[in-house]
């Protein structure tokens, strides 16, 4: 396992290449000098000269690149064009914030969706399953800004159970979880319970039941067991998203994080900000991925062994 962790950490080394690289020429070749976000438009020819001197971007753009690199590896993101400060000052605890809206509802909204599948099948065709399936494909057809917006008039505005703006708090983020998690249910809840009645339908679980097994006992060792590598594809396909729709709820919220500093950063034309968004969010995409992967290779030893 440590010899496949190894491998698939260095085989994550040239795509973060490729993104510093895609963002390096984005942002400091195909934009043009940074001089003109930082001087203005009006600036003189000498003076974006001076500027590009000093900054080191009168460079070839190999040697711009290898330095940008360098600073990178050396957590120096650059200054932030708005903000007057390092750019990593700014981005960590938005980074923080963002991790605290999005975890838990990864975490939690996968657990509930799990336990809600498993019941569904094991009581196939039954009042239970019939009710989840009807409550399910209600929360399905509801837009997921209409979630939001319910979400702070009812919960936040008139039973003042959640406070609905800003961050100052664990107890700020309660609601947007809440709503996260409510906003994909349906749809995860659905697709757990086809791959579980996929499972309880094979030979050997019909097997393990004839046996005399509980069948309890045989939906939770076996099935439930062979059911998790699907889970884990849903859970790191949806990252993407969960990451879009955190923005949204930060956006909606009030809430500090990554996705609102990057808007803000783009509304405010912050190239160094937004370029260490874009790198910092790739990097915990690719970190999830990662985790992904590992999740496969423990679940089914023939993964490390088909890349062995």
């Amino acid at each position: 396992m440590l010899r496949y962790t190894l491998r698939r950490l260095l085989q994550l080394i040239p795509t973060l290449i490729g993104v510093t690289l895609l963002s390096f020429l984005l942002f400091n070749v195909v934009g043009g000098s940074p001089a003109l976000l930082e001087l203005g438009k009006n600036a003189s020819a000498e003076a974006i000269a001076e500027y590009d001197r000093i900054h080191g971007y009168d460079r070839p753009v190999p040697v711009q690149y290898l330095k940008f690199l360098g600073d990178l590896l050396k957590g120096d993101l650059g200054i932030s064009l708005e903000y007057k400060q390092p750019v990593w000052t700014v981005l960590k605890e938005g980074v923080f914030v963002s991790l605290s809206l999005t975890f838990p509802i990864l975490v939690f909204g996968t657990v509930l969706a799990l336990i809600f599948g498993l019941l569904c099948a094991a009581s196939a065709g039954k009042l239970v399953d019939k009710i989840t399936l009807a409550t399910t494909t209600a929360l399905m057809s509801v837009n997921y800004v209409i979630w939001v917006t319910a979400g702070q008039y009812f919960l936040g505005y008139k039973l003042k159970v959640f406070p609905v703006w800003g961050y100052e708090n664990w107890t700020f983020l309660c609601l947007p979880v809440l709503i996260g998690i409510i906003s994909g249910l349906g749809t995860d809840v659905r697709f757990y319970r086809t791959i579980i009645l996929d499972e309880i339908n094979r030979p050997h679980v019909r097997t393990a039941i004839a046996k005399g097994l509980s069948r309890s006992a045989v939906l939770v060792r076996h099935v439930l067991r062979n059911s998790l590598i699907p889970v884990v594809t849903n859970v790191s396909l949806s990252v993407p998203f969960l990451f879009s729709g955190s923005i949204l709820l930060e956006s909606f919220y009030g809430i500090p994080g990554l996705g609102g500093i990057g808007l803000n950063a783009v509304n405010s034309s912050d190239a160094p900000m937004v370029r260490a968004v874009v790198i910092v969010g790739a990097l915990l995409y690719q970190l999830s991925n990662l985790i992904a992967d590992l999740a496969y290779a423990w679940l089914d030893p023939r993964v490390r062994l088909g890349e062995g």
